[in-house]
């Protein structure tokens, strides 16, 4: 809906210009999507994912300390859905973010971006493996899961979408420690209500709460990290039961 903005906007940074690139390729990813025959199954893939990931790391969900945090994400961040709205306002604000923002602020940005993307092309991989094996989205099970995700041709994207979590949370839990950026959050909710940036702004409130409340973000990035990563290994080495881990993962 944006792209003009997106190509028009002239950027003088390299950070500026690589977040101008992936939200060129998000933008015209979920153009192709919309009107994508397997629409539907990619989203149900994906609620399936956010519900395997809830129950994976059950025990950090229901850590009083981790909880908003974990939510954030796994929810935006690394199972996006019905993000529409805030995906066009970032397209939209862009000629404005590149002129006000710092590069540290862009490039974590780009990081978001990127996820996204990755994400939501690999969840469309998913149920493209599973359409051409007559399985429907609603009946995918761990085992079929497993057997679609071992035929995947971006494994290393899968590799970097873990990383990208870790990264982006890293970056997410610096900028929460300067007071500054929740008094300019606050203070800026009826501007973006008024410029219909409410979407935005919320995703950027919620996180900032939720990293806010929480103590040893490098405790749970490392335990999510490192427990995704084993269960990658997991699959594509065909061990029963991939999903269950050791308890001192």
């Amino acid at each position: 809906m944006y792209r003009e903005r997106l190509v028009g906007t002239e950027v003088r940074s390299e950070s500026a210009r690589r977040l101008q690139q992936l939200l060129l390729d998000y933008h015209d990813f979920r153009q192709q999507k919309a009107d994508h025959r397997l629409l539907d199954s990619a989203l149900t893939v994906a609620d399936w994912q956010a519900r395997r990931l809830k129950l994976t790391h059950q025990d950090l969900y229901q850590h009083p300390g981790y909880q908003a945090g974990l939510e954030f994400l796994l929810t935006d961040l690394y199972a996006p859905a019905s993000m529409t709205r805030r995906d066009d306002n970032i397209d939209r604000v862009f000629p404005k973010m590149v002129k006000w923002l710092p590069d540290h602020l862009l490039e974590t940005l780009a990081g978001l971006v990127e996820l996204n993307l990755i994400t939501q092309q690999l969840d469309l991989e998913l149920a493209e493996l599973l359409d051409e094996r007559d399985i429907h989205a609603e009946s995918l099970t761990p085992e079929r899961y497993c057997d679609v995700y071992r035929a995947s041709q971006k494994l290393e994207q899968r590799r970097q979408q873990v990383v990208l979590v870790a990264d982006v949370g890293q970056q997410l839990d610096r900028y929460v420690r300067n007071r500054t950026l929740g008094w300019l959050l606050s203070m800026s909710r009826t501007p973006a209500e008024m410029a219909d940036l409410s979407d935005l702004h919320d995703f950027l409130h919620r996180g900032y709460s939720a990293f806010r409340r929480m103590d040893k973000v490098n405790l749970l990035i490392d335990r999510l990290v490192t427990r995704e990563q084993q269960i990658m290994d997991n699959i594509l080495n065909g061990r029963p039961d991939p999903f269950v881990l050791p308890n001192d993962l």
